[in-house]
């Protein structure tokens, strides 16, 4: 293997000044903010479901996608919460 006999650090003198790029540039969705300086965020969909096991008991675990953010930023929540207030998300 040649490639095996390289270092992965490289050294500062190998750095050079950054050139500004608009294509460089990430554009967010807008997000509607009210007088109060709020918005509402609402689950989209449902991602990953799970079992977190305690000592005594299990409880089911949904992993949520909500509105204005990324499938890497979802959470996890318990499902019998979610299905209380957000029961469209499991039909």
């Amino acid at each position: 293997m040649e490639l095996s006999q390289i270092h992965d650090v490289f050294h500062v003198s190998m750095l050079r000044r950054y050139r500004s790029d608009p294509s460089h540039v990430i554009r967010e969705p807008e997000i509607e903010i009210s007088e109060e300086l709020t918005y509402v965020e609402e689950p989209t969909e449902i991602l990953d479901r799970s079992i977190r096991k305690l000592r005594n008991k299990e409880i089911p675990m949904v992993k949520v996608r909500w509105t204005h953010h990324s499938p890497r930023e979802a959470t996890w929540k318990v499902e019998a919460h979610m299905k209380q207030k957000y029961p469209y998300l499991f039909h």
